[in-house]
This record gives structure tokens, C-alpha cells and sequence, in this order.
């Protein structure tokens, strides 16, 4: 967060298209790049309030610097299933998700 008040967000997020997903404002990984990192390699101000990932079930927290929530959706963005807290270098998967919500924990409700 900036002096200023406004959230600080990686370069790597700048550019993508945004969506509203469970109340909050969030990055579309829409570029291949940002599919594979995701939130990986960011301090946890520079990942700002999460990732949504489409047309993916599974994750990995391989290079996070921080604990994970992930929210499983389906194609009318409903959890299917939500994992909370998941530390680095971890998978997790969800057979019936059709995208993921990355964000920060502690974060999903």
C-alpha cells in the first residue's frame, strides 16, 4: 500500500483485463506468462487483492513468499471448493473448478 492510500500491484498484472469476482476487483491471468507465475515471486503488497485464473483446475505455490487462499469456482463462480492458508511448494487441485481465485491469506470468506 502506497503513502497515498492506493494498493500497489506487480508489473507483471498491469495491461490484463480485471473482473469483480466475490466482491473484490481482480487481475485475469490472460497472458501466458501470468497463467504460470500467477502470484509466485511477488511480496505480498505487490500481489494486490488476488488472481483469477480461467479455464484451470489446478494450482502449484511453488515460489510463494506467502500462504495462499484458494478459491475453486465453476462456470457461475461458485466455490467448489476452497483451500485455505496453503504455504509454498504445494499443489491442489479440484476436479469440477473451472477457474481458481488466488489470494493473499488469510482472504477468503
Amino acid at each position: 500500500m502506497r503513502e497515498d492510500g492506493q494498493q500497489v500491484t506487480a508489473r507483471r498484472f498491469h495491461g490484463l483485463p480485471t473482473t469483480l469476482v466475490w466482491g473484490r476487483r481482480v487481475s485475469i491471468a490472460a497472458t501466458r506468462a501470468s497463467r504460470l507465475l500467477g502470484l509466485a515471486l511477488l511480496d505480498r503488497d505487490a500481489a494486490g487483492p488476488g488472481l483469477l485464473i480461467p479455464r484451470c483446475r489446478c494450482v502449484h505455490t511453488f515460489g510463494m513468499r506467502f500462504p495462499l487462499d484458494l478459491v475453486f469456482l465453476d462456470d457461475a463462480a461458485r466455490a467448489v471448493s476452497i483451500r485455505r492458508g496453503v504455504p509454498p511448494r504445494r499443489l491442489a487441485a479440484a476436479r469440477r473448478a473451472r477457474s481458481v481465485l488466488e489470494l493473499p491469506a488469510p482472504e477468503a470468506v
